[in-house]
């Protein structure tokens, strides 16, 4: 009989699944030390993040930022690097976009507008996630150890940018001016209200729907096209792939590039489409949660479509769980830290018992078929 293989239903499904069941059973847990029900406290974070219009709009939102950091952790890995850098390339990404809307917004028509913001958007982050690149592809410097200093330096940048060029005279605020209103990319309530549909307002727009292209791209990209075969190859066996003919640095460098691009289309559903300012602390840390998003998603785009969603319900179902008990906000930290701990660092508890167990059952059946037919 021919050896079994694990498809890929079981490593990207079932695994995952299981990995978020016992994050979930350590979180009721977390629930019943402080005197919360925990499945009171489900409950709540299940309407807040899905019994109304307004907790769906949250959730998605949250849900768009979390598949364009998620899927810029993903390409790299598939490089065998690891890309912490998603933070500080989403923040120059905002800048490119803003400096797009600030400069043509009620200049220019919006359809003109949004492909010159998502081109902005895309070569701002992929040029932040440049020096990184070649520093790992020509000197050897560790990708995270660059990436992570980034960070740090984007930070520091977008504050004087802000403050010295960019933040209004009159204002204290360390914030850009609002764009022109032509500028913005519109919000998904408004979109369906001239269709009869009336949903609550919230921050959703329609760059969500950039974000699920984006996701089936990646896809075709990484497993439809000779770069993507070459990325994926290096990230297997970077000494076969050389042996093979494949430019390791080229591929690195090009691997990043993408990379910081994804990161960058972040600041299309955060400053073009919610706050249509650039300010300081815009990422919000979704950057690192994209680490998490791309561990629990396999690194694949549509694990990684599901695991943002399932990181949009808890931060969405935090928020309404804080407000709901008067807990402390660092709450949803907590829940989101559970499921990386399942999903990343004891992700191998239940992959070898599922394997295991798949594994015995088809051979199982693949023996009494056999007897059957004999």
């Amino acid at each position: 009989m021919s050896q079994q293989r694990i498809p890929a239903w079981i490593t990207v499904g079932v695994i995952p699944l299981a990995n978020v069941a016992l994050a979930a059973f350590a979180a009721g847990l977390v629930f019943w030390y402080l005197d919360i029900n925990p499945f009171d406290a489900l409950g709540t974070m299940a309407y807040g993040a899905f019994g109304s219009s307004y907790g769906w709009g949250y959730t998605l939102y949250y849900m768009t930022s979390y598949i364009f950091t998620g899927l810029a952790v993903a390409v790299a890995f598939q490089c065998g690097m690891f890309n912490i850098g998603g933070e500080g390339q989403a923040y120059i990404g905002a800048l490119g976009v803003g400096l797009v809307c600030l400069a043509l917004g009620g200049h220019v028509p919006f359809i003109i507008l949004l492909p010159i913001s998502i081109v902005a958007a895309a070569v701002f982050g992929a040029l932040w996630a440049l020096i990184p690149a070649w520093l790992q592809a020509t000197r050897g410097s560790h990708i995270v150890i660059t990436t992570i200093m980034f960070n740090f330096i984007a930070a520091a940048l977008m504050n004087y940018i802000l403050i010295n060029f960019l933040k209004p005279d009159g204002t204290m605020s360390v914030e850009s001016a609002v764009f022109h209103e032509s500028a913005w990319i519109p919000k998904m309530h408004d979109v369906l209200a001239v269709f009869g549909i009336s949903l609550d307002r919230s921050p959703l727009n329609l760059s969500i729907f950039w974000s699920l292209f984006v996701a089936w791209a990646v896809w075709v990209f990484l497993w439809r096209t000779r770069w993507g075969y070459e990325i994926r190859t290096v990230g297997s066996n970077a000494t076969g792939a050389q042996y093979g003919g494949i430019g390791i640095p080229r591929v690195v460098i090009l691997t990043m590039l993408v990379a910081g691009g994804l990161a960058g289309f972040m600041a299309l559903n955060v400053v073009q489409g919610e706050a249509h300012q650039i300010k300081l602390n815009l990422v919000n840390q979704m950057g690192f949660t994209g680490i998490a998003v791309a561990l629990m998603g396999r690194n694949h785009p549509i694990g990684i479509v599901l695991a943002s969603l399932l990181f949009g319900f808890l931060t969405q179902g935090g928020s309404e769980l804080q407000f709901e008990y008067s807990i402390d906000a660092r709450i949803v930290v907590v829940l989101q830290g559970l499921v990386i701990l399942f999903s990343g660092a004891l992700q191998n508890m239940m992959k070898h018992p599922i394997e295991r167990l798949y594994l015995t059952l088809a051979n199982r059946s693949g023996s009494d078929q056999a007897a059957a037919e004999a």
